[in-house]
């Protein structure tokens, strides 16, 4: 891989589009093994200006708008302020809901623009993802009015303001004289977010809540600085402790094996090589995979944070910490797609602002705590990871802290030609050209579209990305018919921003697509999985026709996932049918169709599916 060149699969580009599909996906699987995305290294070099125009201006802007601080020559004196941290998460947050840091640029196939974000969040028109439309008064409706447009702009108001507030004296942080941010400057971001959250989810994920959001609160709340600093550990120790949890099933050591290959320094084929079984005839982890992933990163996510939380002693803290240090530099260093690499940055300086600044031998220790606030920060820092883990159908994965895990709601698109693909460009407002068409700007179509199936290429190295192409194998004609599309990369196009949670391109986003582009029966074919429950060994799917809503439902066995190989050479993996829509039939010459008495419209509401039968 050159700095300013892509590497190429073996393969002439303008025979690439005539070779069989699971010959195709084989070629880029195979390919990803040794060279990952393999574009050129000045992609990677992008965000690397990105994270230092992140950290230097986000310091800047403290320095220079807080002047009870001392100004830049007591800049030693800083660190322990809690205004220094709130201004630091505003930034995080108003740069992460501008769109500017996670699902940004070419790891998230932004190419032109390189953002999503607040180009579609302050326009009028475009989608918008409600997330009980049905349920909640004046959320109904998928399209973007210009009050959710204003309300979009005084979160980012609100945000500068607690970026650029000078502080003022109070005794809830007594002695200092930076003092903290207006209260109700903080009470109104977290209102303000909520409203936008009730009219868009999107929006509300994009911003990172599930990190920031309850931190936010307590420190505009609580009537001391201890109860303020052990919440924002609670809250800290959530995060790294439930994505601990996550990583224990089957589907993180396929991750591991797949982001490793993605790394850019690492440039020795034979390690990467090393992470795969049987490369490249069995692209199966290996037992190094295995041991990077449960080794290196669960038991570091479990049992470090643990130290950091509860240790009174100033060595074993440190050793924790420096751990936990080294585990965010390995992730930025990967450049994993989606590229959440602020995020990881923020957490760097906030491990060491809290735990190590704010010592648990200090009166910083959980015990420390007011009753109160105790019992609202365990309530709060563990609900929705419990809520998530055993019903992950009612809460995204962000909000359960499964980060990084290979746990996640995904799906596949497949359309019906490149005709049926272009009605996305025809008919939705929107701020990015579908990928291909971006691609195809800069490189040509042939490369474009090798380039698009690798990522359909790099979803079947996760365990559920072959139950996903098994599925369209059931209800497609022939999948050389069909243009196949990596649903996330589809998501980000439609709405701005995706992250990897099939909860922002279900059924009902499809059906809010369909009222735009009036796709026929089996033009647009979509496989969707939902998460893994922790206590089962399955996971349940649907297939949605968007011209006539949810065909079927189903599960698989997570271990039939896991135990194949990406391009499924003794075909569909195994799953079980659980209900299927009365009268569907499904494509034979490309045509899905119902029979009489089976209703064939896209027009889905939250509920409206029949219940799944056994």
């Amino acid at each position: 891989m050159g700095f300013k060149t892509a590497e190429m699969p073996p393969v002439d580009p303008a025979e690439f589009g005539s070779m069989p599909f699971m010959a195709r996906m084989k070629l880029l699987a195979v390919h990803w093994g040794e060279y990952g995305f393999g574009g050129p290294k000045q992609l990677n070099m992008l965000y690397v200006y990105k994270l230092l125009f992140y950290a230097g201006v986000g310091v800047l802007l403290v320095g220079l708008t807080t002047p009870g601080l001392g100004g830049f020559a007591e800049f030693t004196s800083w660190w322990t302020e809690p205004i220094v941290y709130i201004k630091l998460m505003a930034w995080t947050v108003l740069f992460e809901v501008l769109g500017l840091a996670s699902s940004s640029g070419p790891l998230a196939f932004k190419f032109s623009p390189f953002i999503g974000g607040c180009l579609y969040w302050l326009k009028p028109g475009t989608l918008r993802v409600p997330p009980w439309p049905g349920k909640v008064p004046l959320t109904r409706g998928d399209t973007r009015q210009y009050w959710d447009v204003a309300v979009y702009g005084l979160i980012l108001a609100n945000l500068v303001f607690l970026i650029v507030f000078p502080g003022s004296e109070t005794s809830r942080v007594p002695g200092s004289e930076a003092g903290l941010p207006p209260q109700w400057a903080m009470f109104s971001y977290v209102a303000l977010i909520i409203a936008m959250g009730l009219r868009d989810k999107t929006v509300f994920l994009a911003a990172r809540s599930e990190q920031y959001l309850a931190a936010l609160f307590v420190f505009a709340a609580a009537g001391s600085v201890v109860d303020m600093i052990v919440a924002a550990k609670i809250f800290m120790f959530a995060s790294w402790f439930g994505a601990g949890i996550s990583k224990l099933g089957r589907h993180f050591s396929p991750v591991v094996a797949a982001m490793v290959s993605n790394t850019p320094w690492i440039t020795s084929t034979r390690f990467k090589r090393s992470l795969y079984r049987d490369f490249p005839r069995d692209l199966r982890p290996s037992h190094v995979s295995g041991a990077m992933a449960h080794g290196l990163g669960t038991i570091v996510e479990l049992a470090l944070p643990v130290i950091l939380l509860f240790s009174t002693n100033k060595w074993l803290t440190l050793a924790a910490l420096i751990g936990m240090l080294g585990f965010h530099i390995f992730i930025i260093s990967t450049f994993p797609l989606a590229v959440p690499l602020e995020w990881n940055v923020f957490f760097m300086f906030s491990a060491w602002f809290l735990f190590w600044l704010h010592p648990a031998g200090d009166g910083y220790a959980v015990t420390d705590m007011s009753t109160g606030w105790l019992i609202f920060a365990i309530v709060a820092a563990a609900t929705f990871p419990i809520l998530g883990n055993l019903r992950p159908d009612l809460v995204s994965f962000l909000p359960s802290m499964r980060q990084y895990a290979g746990n996640w709601a995904s799906a596949t698109w497949a359309f019906r030609g490149r005709e049926a693909e272009e009605k996305l460009n025809t008919h939705l407002i929107k701020s990015n050209l579908n990928q291909v068409d971006q691609l195809t700007a800069a490189y040509g179509p042939e490369v474009a579209e090798i380039f698009m199936q690798k990522a359909v290429a790099w979803r079947t190295m996760h365990s559920m990305g072959r139950a996903l192409i098994s599925l369209l194998m059931r209800h497609t004609d022939n999948l050389d018919n069909y243009v196949v599309r990596e649903a996330e990369f589809v998501c980000t196009t439609l709405i701005g921003w995706q992250f990897g949670d099939g909860h922002l391109h279900n059924e009902n986003t499809i059906a809010a697509v369909q009222r735009r582009c009036n796709f026929a029966p089996g033009e647009l074919i979509i496989s969707w999985t939902e998460s893994q429950p922790i206590h089962k060994n399955y996971v349940e799917y649907k297939v949605i026709d968007a011209a006539i809503g949810v065909v079927e439902r189903g599960t698989y066995v997570v271990k039939d996932a896991t135990e194949e190989l990406p391009w499924l050479p003794n075909g569909p993996i195994k799953h079980t049918i659980t209900w299927t829509r009365p009268g569907y039939v499904a494509p034979s010459d490309g045509s899905a169709y119902v029979t009489a008495g089976a209703a064939a419209t896209g027009d889905i509401e939250i509920g409206a599916e029949p219940k799944v039968g056994t």
